[in-house]
């Protein structure tokens, strides 16, 4: 599908803001072609065009990415992004970029994931460096530094040149992202990558074809990242009829389940939103009840969000060996944090998975 001008105008801007990829994520192929692995689709691009993402592309055989800018930057409370085991009432200055490999109707951060394929979008890229990043995270007090916005693997090698600044100066790092990886793109991103969000959107492989995915890829790199050491939570947006069926939430708690029952699994409302309006907005009992299944399933962290304060104990984290109030919050504001500096629960001493310190 061609772009239209505005998008080709923007498409033009950003090509100026590029670097030549990392050598781990490209294959290269006869005729200048390449195969680029930064995610699932894992794209084959010939000489002069791009892939799905619409921001990497082939110039002359070598594999042209994002560099240099953020289109979205906030300091804000790490509960949000979420992660809910990764530092208690700490900030993350987050950053992103422009374009996303998926093209869901539902996105909360279309005017950056969808700029190059929506001409309504009109986000503009800002000149940044690595330094100016870490000197604003300093600045804001922040603990993490994140990337996300758009997904950010597509933008991985900005995110681990902003990350090789932010880790010698103390920072954890982390990925807010889709979860359309590849085993080359989550080698790459490790060494400087300490903790890692995927969004699990549904179970249903024609669902996921819908947003531009599939299924399997996703539940691979549930697994990649697990087994690769990441700090790992995992967020499904209920959407009251499209993936809120008993047997799809089930069949979601239980594969992270086994897995590891220790995964944190957010549950969160959806609320009407970019082109997803043909479903109603998620309700309280909706997001308990999701939990209450997610508890069946062995999962021992499980999260109800974007309602605070109207899902009772789902809010909070709970020693799952003798059920002490560990972290309490209301929304993203932390009430009381009992869990240790070396991750224990005060009462029995049982570990609590996460990064505490």
């Amino acid at each position: 599908m061609p772009m239209s001008s505005k998008a080709s105008s923007l498409a033009e801007v950003l090509d100026e803001l590029t670097a030549e990829g990392a050598a781990e994520l490209t294959e290269h192929l006869p005729d200048d072609a390449l195969r680029c692995y930064a995610c699932g689709h894992r794209c084959l691009i010939n000489e002069g065009k791009r892939g799905i993402c619409k921001v990497r592309y082939n110039e002359r055989g070598r594999l042209m990415v994002p560099m240099n800018y953020v289109a979205a930057l906030a300091c804000d409370p790490t509960e949000k992004k979420p992660f809910f085991h990764a530092l208690p009432g700490s900030d993350t200055l987050t950053f992103g970029m422009l374009g996303c490999d998926l093209h869901c109707g539902n996105c909360q951060n279309w005017l950056t994931s969808q700029a190059l394929r929506d001409d309504t979008a009109g986000t503009s890229p800002n000149v940044a460096s690595p330094e100016r990043l870490i000197s604003m995270a300093k600045a804001y007090g922040a603990s993490l530094v994140g990337t996300s916005y758009n997904e950010p693997l597509i933008t991985a090698e900005w995110a681990i040149e902003v990350f090789k600044r932010a880790k010698p100066e103390g920072f954890r790092t982390a990925f807010i992202s889709n979860g359309n990886a590849t085993p080359q793109v989550l080698d790459y991103i490790r060494p400087w990558t300490d903790c890692y969000k995927i969004d699990l959107k549904t179970m249903s492989d024609k669902n996921y074809r819908q947003l531009g995915g599939v299924v399997d890829n996703i539940l691979d790199t549930v697994k990649m990242v697990y087994e690769r050491g990441f700090w790992e939570e995992i967020v499904t947006l209920v959407i009251p009829g499209f993936n809120d069926s008993e047997d799809e939430l089930k069949r979601a708690a239980e594969f992270i389940a086994l897995v590891s029952p220790d995964i944190p699994w957010h549950v969160t409302a959806f609320h009407q939103d970019y082109k997803m309006t043909e479903y109603r907005n998620t309700r309280p009992e909706d997001l308990i009840r999701a939990c209450e299944i997610g508890r069946a399933a062995g999962l021992r962290y499980i999260y109800a969000g974007n309602l605070p304060g109207k899902v009772g104990r789902w809010e909070n984290t709970y020693c799952p060996s003798c059920d002490e109030l560990l972290i309490e919050r209301y929304g993203y504001l932390i009430r009381q944090m009992k869990v240790t500096p070396a991750g224990e629960c005060p009462k029995c001493a049982n570990m609590i998975p996460g990064i505490w310190s």
